[in-house]
């Protein structure tokens, strides 16, 4: 369970858009009010449904859904310092006011719970926070 919220918080902060091999995700979204959309129920929801293929996507939530699995399966080494600082954020709420949506995610992105495993060090220290 923890480690989905590790993965949606990378994906949800990401934005990610297109990268090549080696690279980081791009920074064009870097400066985005991650705490207006944890802040928003409604923005949060639809960025939840884009991502479990239950609604409509924005350009960014598609890229954000392109990428959830690349980030988890390289503890989000593609990502940019701003990037992660925002995925904590996200993966702190979805965990303390979320958690359904998590159980969501985590159902779909990580049945198995691989990447809990994974992430289990990580996703500890932001439920600290």
């Amino acid at each position: 369970m923890k480690s989905l919220i590790f993965t949606i918080a990378v994906l949800f902060t990401l934005v990610l858009g297109e990268i090549s091999e080696n690279e980081k995700y791009t920074e064009k979204y870097d400066s985005l009010d991650i705490d207006a959309i944890i802040g928003n129920k409604r923005l949060m929801a639809a960025y939840v449904r884009c991502v479990l293929e239950k609604g409509k996507c924005t350009p960014e939530g598609k890229l954000l859904k392109a990428h959830i699995t690349d980030a988890l399966q390289t503890g989000c080494s593609k990502c940019t310092i701003a990037q992660k600082g925002a995925m904590r954020k996200v993966i702190h709420h979805l965990i303390k006011e979320n958690p359904g949506a998590w159980e969501a995610l985590l159902d779909k992105y990580d049945p198995e719970k691989v990447y809990v495993e994974k992430y289990h060090h990580q996703l500890n220290s932001v439920l600290e926070e």
